[in-house]
């Protein structure tokens, strides 16, 4: 029993590792790098803006969408979030567009925020506590914008 538990925790980190090494740059060279303000969100209410109505749903706590219901976890642009998922001002880094930040690694912008604008990126973290072990940086960002 105990080789097969960990068998399957192999599998398990493999997964894991499979997932997160999916985001690759198009390219060698980015196409420009730049110090940016980085934070660290997570799913939470308290990071995302939501909050529960008197049936226990989810719902937007704010914005063109409040009061309607919110799919925990889902970005701005339809995917699930997970380690990679970008936040970002979509006005100067459109979805797809992928970075490289240091102590992080690769990510793919995929989300907004009510708070993410100009040159500021929020990582995604599994747990609230990740994010706030990532606090507030000033960190260089290497970006690649998607291909048109």
């Amino acid at each position: 029993m105990r080789q097969a538990l960990q068998i399957l925790v192999g599998v398990g980190l493999v997964v894991v590792a499979a997932s997160c090494a999916t985001i690759r740059p198009p390219s060698s060279t980015p196409d420009t790098s730049k110090k940016m303000v980085v934070t660290g969100y997570c799913k939470c209410r308290d990071c995302c803006g939501w909050d529960r109505n008197w049936l226990g749903r989810p719902v937007f706590t704010s914005g063109p969408n409040k009061g309607k219901y919110k799919q925990v976890g889902q970005t701005a642009n339809g995917s699930m979030a997970d380690h990679g998922t970008l936040a970002a001002d979509t006005a100067l880094y459109p979805f797809g567009t992928i970075m490289y930040i240091e102590g992080y690694g690769y990510g793919r912008v995929e989300d907004t925020g009510g708070r993410v604008k100009g040159q500021h990126i929020d990582l995604y973290f599994h747990s609230h506590r990740g994010a706030n072990e990532w606090g507030k940086q000033m960190v260089v960002v290497e970006v690649w914008y998607p291909k048109k």
